[in-house]
């Protein structure tokens, strides 16, 4: 079995805004935002995925799309302050940001870049004493095709993201167009509240990883506060991969915010060790992931 690639989600609160242990994305925080990612590298974690500075669109735009506009020189200021101290993959997020907006990013050099890979129709608010954080946008076929061929002209890695098996439809007929690298590599998104769903269930798990092509590196994110470790337990023990962060779910346990992103990816460690999975550095997991070596 391959050896257990972390990925670390620090900075985001669109998810859980009532987590205070989360810092704002924005530029005064950088520093300590890079500082957060080092922790979580040095913990464990091989892959940081990062949100960067960036704010939410208040409405639904003339586009008919609701995202994030983007702040290149703070993504740039943020992806500097964690190369300077640890040796990691870089992993831009935000995946529904627009893509004429997110070629600047690629030209910062990033290892990798998310990919929704179906359309994007979330709905967070899991306090009802903060309003619900929203985001919606298509991403049809052509602007796949648009991503496939603008990350092979600047050497970004899309790391595909998956929330029910429309995307892995898109994956495969990319694939068969030849657009999609050999190692493919795609996230689940389990108990991502919206129009994009998949049940935190172990068969919702099992549904998504039965219908992947062959030969598919598969990473799992979930969402889902009382049954995320339960999920993570399950990718680990069959060979797949797992992501950890504030952005997917901040609780320890039920209840128990950590109050560093490093103690989740101190959690996942401990489990894949009861659990026999060694855990790969970034180099290791630059091996597995198909990417070119540091």
């Amino acid at each position: 079995m391959e050896k257990l690639i972390i990925t670390a989600a620090y900075d985001s609160r669109v998810s859980y805004p009532a987590n205070h242990f989360c810092m704002p994305s924005t530029r005064e925080n950088v520093p300590l935002i890079a500082d957060e990612y080092v922790r979580c590298l040095n913990a464990g974690a091989a892959i940081a995925h990062l949100h960067g500075v960036r704010r939410l669109e208040d409405k639904i735009q003339e586009d008919g799309k609701k995202l994030s506009r983007l702040d290149v020189d703070g993504w740039r200021e943020m992806t500097e302050g964690i190369k300077e101290e640890a040796d990691c993959i870089i992993q831009y997020g935000i995946a529904g940001a627009r893509l004429d907006d997110r070629v600047p990013l690629m030209k910062l050099g990033p290892d990798m870049m998310a990919v929704a890979f179906n359309a994007h129709d979330e709905y967070f608010q899991p306090d009802k004493n903060y309003p619900p954080n929203a985001i919606y946008a298509l991403h049809p076929l052509d602007e796949l095709r648009d991503y496939a061929q603008v990350t092979r002209q600047h050497g970004v890695k899309m790391e595909l993201e998956t929330f029910h098996t429309g995307a892995v439809w898109n994956m495969r007929k990319l694939m068969e167009e030849g657009l999609l690298d050999e190692r493919i590599w795609t996230t689940l998104f389990i108990g991502w509240s919206g129009g994009s769903w998949t049940p935190c269930t172990e068969r919702g798990l099992l549904y998504l990883i039965d219908c992947l092509p062959e030969g598919v590196v598969w990473n799992v994110s979930c969402m889902d506060p009382l049954r995320h470790w339960n999920i993570l337990a399950m990718a680990i023990s069959m060979g797949g991969h797992v992501r950890v962060g504030y952005e997917d779910n901040p609780y320890l346990n039920p209840g128990e915010l950590a109050d560093s992103c490093a103690r989740l990816v101190d959690k996942v460690v401990a489990l894949a060790h009861m659990l026999g999975r060694e855990i790969a550095s970034p180099q290791e997991a630059r091996e597995i992931i198909g990417l070119k070596a540091a």
